[in-house]
């Protein structure tokens, strides 16, 4: 496996243990290597979003929260 691969998996698995409420994540890389690296990095790209999109659910709900101090 070269190394950029080996580097997407690691921040696959770093974007997986990103997630405060998930237990520590550790991928085996042996099950992700067959994937070539547009396939990682659409994994990654996912994980983004998906983090992105709870980022902006926290948001909008801190917000609602904020009118309701008021």
């Amino acid at each position: 496996m070269n190394e950029r691969k080996k580097l997407l998996i690691t921040d696959i698995q770093n974007l997986l243990n990103s997630y405060d409420a998930v237990k520590t994540t550790s991928i085996n890389p042996s099950l992700l290597e067959f994937m070539d690296e547009n396939t990682l990095i659409s994994i990654i790209d996912s994980l983004l979003a998906q983090k992105e999109n709870h980022f902006k659910a926290d948001e909008e709900w801190l917000e609602k929260f904020k009118k309701y101090d008021n």
